[in-house]
């Protein structure tokens, strides 16, 4: 959270939060914190190794990351000149 207690002044950490409950249920296990640090690793590695993701042309995000051919889409607003 952020100081203000605003999701949204913090999108991206909420977004992964989100993942994190949604996908792969890593709040539904009641173990240690070792275990659930585990589970996020795990977690993380999926996401970026061996999930694709449509809105990377069906790459990962690592694959994504290493090419060059296609341009990666931006989220942020683009400032427009007057």
């Amino acid at each position: 959270m952020t100081e203000k207690y605003d999701p949204y002044e913090n999108a991206i950490a909420e977004r992964i939060n989100g993942i994190l409950k949604q996908e792969f249920a890593i709040d539904k296990y009641d173990t240690s914190i070792e275990i659930k640090k585990q589970l996020i690793k795990n977690a993380i590695n999926i996401y970026n190794e061996v999930r694709p993701h449509l809105s990377n042309s069906m790459l990962t995000p690592n694959q994504m990351h290493q090419q060059n051919k296609l341009k990666r889409k931006s989220y942020k607003k683009q400032k427009v000149a007057n």
